[in-house]
């Protein structure tokens, strides 16, 4: 089409002739966004795309709906594949390990995992897509046969396939990922033990006045948690049947064990040659490139530009990734559209509690340099004439001084989810505790109240704020 000779001959323009190169390494959630908006974005582009597994787009957060049989065909789980991605115009190679990358001569060197054969490869652009992979503490006994991770498809499938005839169950770690799986397996008659060196779960997202409800919560559905207890080791039976994970506070024997404690980026490629944060993840400016120019990234693989406190975090959410991998779609040929940064808003379902949250905690905002003050309110989501209804419990965390909105949890038995989301809106916005106490939200006695429920818990903020400036 005239469309694409165009393109084509302003791509060549503005690479002295030659059609722009681009490689791709890793596509899962940021990789899979990237090629079909650089695809979308700029025709005539050659997109070369290099992955070491077997399959895209795998959403590793639907892993516990697989394993507690919500999901029945995990094929549901992937939202695109190799062949779509080569419909659109990429040259895809599955099952093909990049083994070097040298920024300055703008090669990889790659190996097919099928064959053998090494190749090297050129690029006028690189994409940096390389993921996260789990933490795997050096500690005895790591490599047993019965210790799992859970993290990509072919090891979900292997959870599923070892689960059923196994009766006892220890998940270590009790962020997202394993409290999903812990009520996943407790649902499925399993006695589950969930072990975690921290003194409470989902610390990153939640403080204690909801943890402490989630943990009793799941007391009450027959899980063992156990709390403040590093795992030391775990020993083998004769048998091999039977792990026993060895903690500082006690051992736990278990039939499969899945190690869930978290997550480092995946960068060993670039060390050294783009700027880092300590853990590895990779510093992006607004528009995804790398502090090389010509080397952009997206994802698990790199830190985000985090709103609560203006700086970089490491926060590895699929959400996160589509988003950094359309930019780069979008900025692959030039600056065209910023990165507004993250709140790091997610959402949880558990036991029947529906949970959101967004921005820091009071518990981890001196971490990311935020002297913060806090409320917490209980309330009903609707009016109390409504023959049915439920509290809400809510927590709105802002700085001192300038009272900007920069974190909030909330739960309910009634779907309080979108509020995470609007709140998210607050922080990225700058909004203070007064914007909020007074936002124009409606009122319809099925859904809320004259005052929103967001309002109330703002104006008691301005209710502390003024309390204090008494003093």
């Amino acid at each position: 089409s005239l469309r694409l000779i165009c393109a084509k001959y302003i791509n060549a323009e503005n690479l002295g002739g030659s059609t722009m190169k681009v490689i791709v390494v890793g596509c899962t959630h940021a990789g899979t966004s990237a090629v079909k908006t650089i695809l979308k974005e700029n025709p005539g582009t050659e997109v070369t795309v290099y992955e070491r597994n077997d399959n895209v787009s795998f959403l590793s957060c639907g892993i516990a709906l697989y394993v507690g049989g919500v999901v029945k065909d995990p094929q549901g789980l992937f939202y695109s594949n190799p062949e779509e991605l080569a419909s659109l115009g990429a040259n895809v190679n599955m099952q093909h390990d990049v083994t070097n990358i040298d920024t300055a001569a703008k090669t990889v060197s790659v190996k097919n995992l099928v064959t053998g054969e090494e190749i090297q490869d050129t690029y006028d652009k690189l994409v940096l897509t390389t993921g996260s992979w789990p933490i795997i503490p050096p500690i005895e006994g790591i490599k047993s046969k019965n210790v799992l991770l859970c993290k990509n498809y072919n090891q979900a499938k292997e959870i599923i396939a070892r689960k059923d005839d196994k009766k006892k169950i220890v998940v270590v770690g009790g962020g997202y990922i394993g409290i999903e799986l812990v009520e996943a397996f407790a649902n499925d008659g399993k006695e589950v033990t969930l072990v975690d060196g921290l003194d409470r779960i989902l610390n990153k997202y939640l403080d204690t006045e909801f943890t402490d409800i989630l943990e009793d919560d799941l007391r009450a559905h027959g899980v063992k948690v156990q709390l403040n207890e590093m795992v030391k080791g775990f020993k083998d039976n004769e048998a091999g049947d039977i792990t026993t994970v060895v903690t500082t506070g006690g051992e736990y024997d278990a039939e499969l064990v899945i190690l869930c404690v978290g997550f480092r980026p995946s960068t060993e490629l670039v060390k050294g040659q783009v700027e880092m944060m300590g853990n590895g993840a990779i510093i992006v400016n607004d528009y995804m490139q790398t502090s090389l120019p010509d080397v952009y990234a997206a994802g698990d693989s790199c830190a985000v530009n985090y709103n609560p406190n203006g700086g970089h975090a490491y926060i590895p959410l699929a959400t996160n990734a589509v988003r950094m991998g359309m930019l780069v779609g979008k900025n692959i040929n030039g600056p065209k559209m910023k990165y507004r940064g993250t709140q790091s808003t997610s959402g949880l379902y558990l036991n029947g509690f529906n949970i959101g949250s967004t921005g820091v905690n009071s518990a981890s905002a001196e971490a990311f340099g935020l002297e913060t003050r806090s409320v917490i309110l209980e309330d009903f989501y609707r009016p109390e004439f409504m023959p049915s209804n439920e509290k809400i419990l809510m927590k709105l965390v802002y700085e001192v001084g300038t009272t900007r909105i920069v974190g909030a949890q909330l739960m309910s038995k009634y779907d309080i989810t979108q509020s995470a989301n609007t709140l998210s809106l607050a922080i990225q916005n700058k909004m203070t505790i007064e914007d909020l106490a007074l936002v124009d939200f409606f009122f319809q006695p099925h859904f809320d109240r004259p005052w929103n429920y967001l309002n109330l818990l703002a104006q008691k903020a301005l209710e502390q704020e003024a309390e204090l400036a008494a003093k």
